[in-house]
């Protein structure tokens, strides 16, 4: 899925960009480090709480966050 796989890109920018590890969004999400990581590769679909939580948290919308806008606001 092209959708899971930009969504990852983008949270590991935005979390880049805050000079955060995958461990400080794994507990603000609270859920491990490993689970993380799979949705930062694209690996497993997020719940929509989770990325509304996540678009909140880096002040984009979730259509930025799923590839749907390039316009993060």
């Amino acid at each position: 899925m092209e959708t899971l796989k930009i969504l990852g890109e983008r949270l590991c920018l935005l979390r880049n960009e805050k000079t955060l590890h995958q461990s400080d969004i794994a507990e603000l999400l609270g859920i491990t480090q490993g689970h993380y990581q799979r949705m930062e590769k694209g690996k497993i679909n997020i719940p929509t709480l989770t990325l509304c939580t996540l678009a909140d948290y880096f002040g984009v919308t979730t259509d930025y966050l799923l590839g749907r806008s390039q316009e993060r606001e």
